[in-house]
């Protein structure tokens, strides 16, 4: 008998294909989706920008995405650059408030991207609001609810950078009719 992958890593998996399309279609730049997904003990906005949004209706959860100061940098320039806007007027530093702006924009684009995905798959939806996104010093762990008990963390890299999509969700299960 076949044993049927936990719901969390059937949609990390998706959220992994939708960051890949968003990011290289914003960017156009090819980016590299490791191909394992961590199980890990907790959710965390890392250094040096994170970035989360929850997302809830038939399933709930939360999406952490996290970018070194050089990911975040070379996502941002390579996306303002796509857009037609000159190296010379873009900022220079990660700290920056267009950096976490488009950070968080991209990453607004892959919860929209990902949670289509999910309902065109399960006709199950959800939706989530504005995502956050900040410049960080230092770790900051996030905890929703007691029942949110799955984590995973993908890594993609962009240009020799690493940058990090975490999910945690509800304990919940798909199980097709």
């Amino acid at each position: 008998m076949k044993t049927q992958r936990p719901t969390i890593d059937i949609v990390s998996k998706i959220f992994c294909v939708a960051t890949k399309k968003v990011i290289e279609t914003a960017t156009k730049t090819s980016i590299v989706c490791i191909p394992t997904i961590q199980k890990i003990p907790k959710v965390s906005i890392r250094p040096s920008i994170g970035c989360f949004v929850q997302f809830n209706g038939d399933y709930n959860g939360l999406t952490v995405m996290n970018f070194s100061d050089r990911a975040a940098m070379d996502i941002y320039k390579k996306y303002m650059m796509a857009m037609g806007i000159s190296e010379n007027e873009l900022a220079s530093s990660y700290t920056s408030g267009e950096v976490p702006d488009s950070i968080g924009e991209l990453t607004n684009q892959i919860m929209g991207q990902g949670l289509s995905m999910v309902e065109d798959k399960f006709m199950l939806s959800s939706f989530c609001g504005q995502p956050k996104a900040l410049a960080l010093n230092s770790a900051i762990t996030l905890t929703i609810d007691s029942s949110y008990i799955n984590n995973r963390r993908m890594a993609f890299i962009i240009d020799g950078n690493k940058f990090y999509l975490e999910l945690s969700m509800e304990s919940t299960e798909f199980i097709s009719l």
